[in-house]
């Protein structure tokens, strides 16, 4: 089931939510959570009920283990915790990776082994991360006294399920504890309204537009056919959007669905194209993943703690191994793999800067903006690799985006040149100019984090429950219902990974 879906806004939503509040309206809150969880594997095995036992399988599994060794001991604990992590692990690998990597045995070794395709289960990397994190804690002695059914809805909230962002249990189940959880709250319903609907106009009206300019000219690359260098750029570009409003959409619509539930989400998404460095990019993209890495494989490899030459072999580990996380496939590499040589050369340039540099050398408008721009321009390159399906289409854009074929300024594909550049200059301003939804909503705490960075933006409005607000809605509203009856349902990039 889509959050873009009508059966999803019209059915399925309102009845969760109407029936959730009628049960904790009676002080049932064992039952409220129990109808939860029950509704949000309804969500998960709409798109297919042959998973939900992998999901539930999971659940009980990493249940048992977090709660097997706390009670196991110093002696046992370790060997329990391994054993928990591999069978997470080999149970992600074999779904997401079983195919990739006997097709590469094959390439490699001219060999010719045979393995039925593998679906890869809907969201099971988020739901997998989300538990070894989990089984970590508990090794530490962080997870005494939960109860199994918080534990259920902490796994399978359906807001967060499918594309995030990644929660610890920190954060989730003392909320699921709170008995005004269970108590219809107006405030509530009326900022997640709010923030649902941001983004499914972000979603259906912006980034399934993006989708109409970038299929078209990566089909062309991917059957190795020459494109103009506009077109190599637009298709760069449209992606570059695409991806950012689908993601930052989706990042919306859980934050609004959780907060219509009364439950605070972590930041997963704070305006990365406005990063003045790499580094600053992986602080505001799917900050959650970032956060994962951080804490769960760059600090457990040293960090930055076994010096310099060290660091930078950690940072390079990670962010290969983020790029695989994201799709079983060499494209995804080199995607990590470039973010992890341009993080490389951000911290050496910090270094650099500090010693040899004179401080406020250039002004600060031209030192920030010429940042800004080296910085988009290296996302934007990676993207490439991200959404190219080959290495040989990805080779093709982006020959295209530096001149190899020419410098043709037209479009081929019936596209209107004068349609599409309005569209990335509207999305420009939109993702460069203006707040971001938090920012937007910042008078009601809309996320966990009170310290989340500000921007420096055009104009910087905060949403009031007043009818100026609501027309906007209103109007952002029937906008998207309208696109979803013209262009249909587009799936979310993120939902696979």
């Amino acid at each position: 089931m889509l959050f873009n879906s009508y059966i999803f806004i019209f059915v399925f939503l309102p009845v969760t939510l109407t029936i959730f509040f009628q049960i904790g309206k009676y002080g049932y809150h064992r039952l409220a959570v129990s109808w939860l969880i029950s509704a949000s594997l309804f969500f998960y095995g709409w798109w297919n009920p042959a998973y939900l036992g992998l999901i539930v399988g999971s659940i009980l599994f990493n249940y048992a283990m977090g709660t097997l060794i706390g009670k196991s001991g110093n002696r046992w604990s370790n060997y329990v915790l391994v054993f928990g992590i591999v069978v997470n692990l080999g149970f992600l690998g074999y779904f997401k990776y079983a195919n990739f990597f006997i097709e590469n045995v094959n390439s490699l070794f001219a060999s010719n082994y045979h393995l039925k395709q593998i679906g890869i289960p809907l969201a099971i990397s988020f739901f997998t991360f989300q538990q070894i994190a989990y089984l970590v804690d508990s090794w530490k002695g962080e997870t005494v006294g939960y109860k199994f059914l918080h534990y259920c809805l902490f796994v399978t909230f359906f807001p967060q399920l499918i594309a995030g962002p990644i929660v610890h249990h920190k954060e989730m189940l003392p909320q699921f504890a709170k008995s005004k959880v269970y108590k219809l709250n107006y405030e509530n319903i009326a900022v997640g309204l709010s923030f649902f609907i941001l983004g499914l106009f972000k979603k259906v009206v912006i980034a399934d537009t993006a989708l109409n300019y970038v299929t078209p000219y990566f089909n062309i690359a991917t059957q190795g056919n020459a494109l103009t260098f506009l077109e190599g750029w637009v298709a760069a570009l449209s992606y570059t959007f695409q991806l950012y409003f689908d993601f930052s959409g989706y990042s919306d619509m859980a934050i609004g669905l959780a907060r219509m539930f009364g439950i605070l989400l972590p930041i997963n998404f704070n305006s990365p194209y406005k990063a003045n460095s790499i580094i600053e990019f992986w602080r505001t993209w799917h900050i959650t993943l970032s956060r994962f890495l951080r804490d769960y494989i760059y600090i457990p490899l040293g960090g930055n703690r076994k010096g310099i030459s060290r660091r930078y072999i950690n940072l390079m580990g990670t962010m290969l191994l983020g790029g695989l996380w994201h799709g079983a496939g060499w494209t995804f590499v080199i995607w990590g793999g470039l973010h992890g040589i341009y993080l490389v050369i951000n911290h050496v340039w910090r270094a650099i800067k500090s010693k040899f540099i004179r401080a406020n050398k250039y002004p600060p408008l031209i030192n920030n903006n010429v940042s800004w721009l080296i910085t988009f321009l290296a996302v934007v390159i990676a993207w490439v690799f991200f959404r190219a399906p080959t290495l040989g289409s990805a080779v093709h854009v982006l020959k295209a985006m530096f001149g190899f074929y020419g410098f043709e300024f037209t479009l081929g594909n019936s596209i209107s040149r004068r349609e599409v550049l309005l569209f990335l200059a509207s999305c420009m301003f939109i993702v460069k100019l203006l707040p971001n939804s938090i920012e937007l909503m910042r008078l009601y705490n809309p996320v966990l984090e009170r310290d989340y960075a500000k921007h420096d933006s055009l104009f910087a409005p905060f949403w009031k429950p007043t009818i100026i607000w609501g027309l906007l809605y209103v109007v952002l509203s029937l906008s998207s219902l309208r696109m979803m009856v013209i262009q249909g349902y587009h799936e979310f990039i993120y939902r696979f990974f």
